[in-house]
């Protein structure tokens, strides 16, 4: 009998192939992203309302002032349009929206708009006088928060962030829901008046209030110079009018300084220069950072019994009016500064060294 002659078997084909070791490599790989390193591109412009400020802050930072094309048309609306791309840029408009407030306000949404339109990264309303301030809350009925009101047209508009200087109350930046930057020109003042009164022993001046609500700051400031304390009281029978009452604190023999957040007609200042003079002070200066300076303020001004008023160019002045007296300071090394550490993600508080919240 022969022998069975031997089957061959195939093996089964398994239904999970062992896959092999080393995977083979693509030449060239298709990609599902993209990587970059990441850029950022700082741009400054300056709207109309206050182009020499604007020069200033770009000479500090060392660059040029972007181009943009503004202009009003006869029936008064106003047209923007950033002569270059500022796509992906983290941009800076420098705008003071003083006199004419409104036509000021009204470019700055409208810069801050194209700008939106236009892809800006981040958008930075820079503005040093901030319009509408003292209008922060309801005095009589069925009056608006004005202010509250410019700050939701800022957000409207596309901005991203505010930079603003010596807000009338430091409670406005609770009006907005994006960041607000709040400098103040306070630490420029007091040097200022360090050199002036270099040779007068501290003991020897007084910073006084111009009222009860600059209490806080003439406090901070008198404490930056080593000096006294007093506050003249007034009373604000309607609006853009008020009395002085009284004067509270020793000022008799001493040099005083004035120090207030905005000089508007300067009728009430040059009250209280005078009040202060009749309890005894030998000398009077003034100061404060916004010098709206309107109606008859210049004449006031240079018929005041001041050696010496100090304020900073957050709003334009009139150089051939401005009397013999009034001297302005630039806050454009302070705004520099301050737009350089938020292009570059640093402290700005640190700038101040936190003092920046105490007025």
């Amino acid at each position: 009998m022969e022998p069975e002659s031997a089957v061959s078997v195939e093996s089964p084909i398994p239904l999970f192939p062992t896959l092999p070791a080393t995977v083979p490599t693509v030449s060239d790989p298709r990609l599902t992203w993209m990587e970059r390193t990441p850029q950022k591109r700082l741009m400054l412009f300056s709207g109309r309302s206050n182009p020499e400020l604007g020069e200033k802050i770009a000479e500090r930072l060392g660059i040029e002032l972007g181009q943009a094309t503004l202009k009003t048309f006869t029936n008064g609306e106003v047209y923007c349009r950033y002569e270059e791309s500022v796509r992906g840029a983290d941009m800076f408009i420098v705008q003071s929206c003083s006199s004419p407030t409104n036509d000021s306000l009204m470019e700055l949404l409208i810069m801050i708009n194209a700008a939106r339109l236009a892809s800006a990264k981040r958008i930075t309303a820079v503005m040093p006088w901030y319009p509408y301030s003292r209008q922060d809350k309801k005095s009589s009925p069925r009056e608006p928060i004005t202010s509250k009101l410019v700050a939701d047209m800022i957000e409207a508009a596309g901005a991203d962030r505010v930079l603003t200087m010596d807000l009338h109350a430091g409670q406005l930046q609770g009006f907005f829901k994006i960041p607000v930057d709040h400098m103040t020109s306070v630490p420029l003042l007091a040097e200022h008046f360090k050199l002036v009164l270099g040779n007068v022993a501290p003991e020897e001046i007084v910073v006084v209030s111009g009222d009860a609500g600059r209490a806080k700051l003439a406090k901070k400031f008198s404490e930056m110079l080593g000096a006294g304390f007093a506050l003249i009281t007034k009373e604000r029978p309607e609006q853009q009018v008020a009395e002085v009452t009284n004067v509270i604190g020793r000022v008799r023999d001493k040099i005083c300084i004035v120090i207030d957040d905005i000089i508007d007609t300067a009728g009430t200042l040059c009250a209280g220069g005078d009040a202060l003079l009749e309890h005894g002070a030998t000398a009077v200066y003034a100061c404060a950072t916004h010098a709206v300076f309107s109606g008859p303020a210049l004449e006031n001004l240079a018929d005041s019994v001041f050696k010496q008023v100090v304020v900073t160019d957050t709003i334009p002045g009139n150089l051939v009016k401005r009397p013999d007296n009034v001297r302005v300071l630039s806050v454009a090394p302070i705004l520099a500064d301050t737009i350089s550490n938020v292009f570059n993600d640093d402290s700005v508080s640190g700038l101040f060294h936190g003092g920046n919240q105490l007025f």
